[in-house]
């Protein structure tokens, strides 16, 4: 068996300098990285919330909308995990959404009950505050000319 334990120094390697530049910047821009995970599941529960609540029978056009909203959720999330440097201009597209999701049982529903509103306004809320974390960090995050 080879011994591995004699190996040198990599600080000594002619391409550190260039592999801590590619580091830094697949690195740079994920201080959102936490966020990407809740995000995703807040768009699974989103799309599967009509079933959860048990309203996909007395609300069918929000069972729909839910379900559409859920999808576009959780493809921005997989967004944020794979295209950081691309996605985060989309941050404010899911505090629209957040805020969409609030008002959509009045606009969407027909006579929501509590259940309904609650779920849609905990959704819309989470949203919306995953939203305005993931802009924070992409403002705090963009370089300064």
């Amino acid at each position: 068996m080879a011994n591995v334990s004699h190996r040198g120094d990599l600080s000594t390697h002619p391409d550190v300098p260039e592999m801590r530049d590619r580091y830094a910047r697949m690195l740079g821009g994920r201080d959102v990285a936490l966020v990407d995970g809740p995000v995703f599941l807040l768009g699974l529960y989103c799309a599967a919330s009509p079933w959860i609540v048990h309203y996909s029978a007395s609300q069918p056009a929000l069972m729909t909308h839910n379900l559409i909203m859920g999808i576009a959720i959780g493809l921005l999330a997989l967004g944020f995990t794979r295209a950081p440097e691309r996605m985060y201009g989309l941050s404010w597209a899911m505090c629209a959404m957040g805020i969409w999701m609030i008002i959509a049982p009045w606009i969407v529903g027909s006579g929501p009950d509590a259940g309904v509103i609650v779920n849609n306004i905990v959704i819309g809320a989470l949203t919306l505050v995953l939203g305005l974390i993931c802009a924070g960090t992409a403002a705090k995050s963009t370089p300064r000319p």
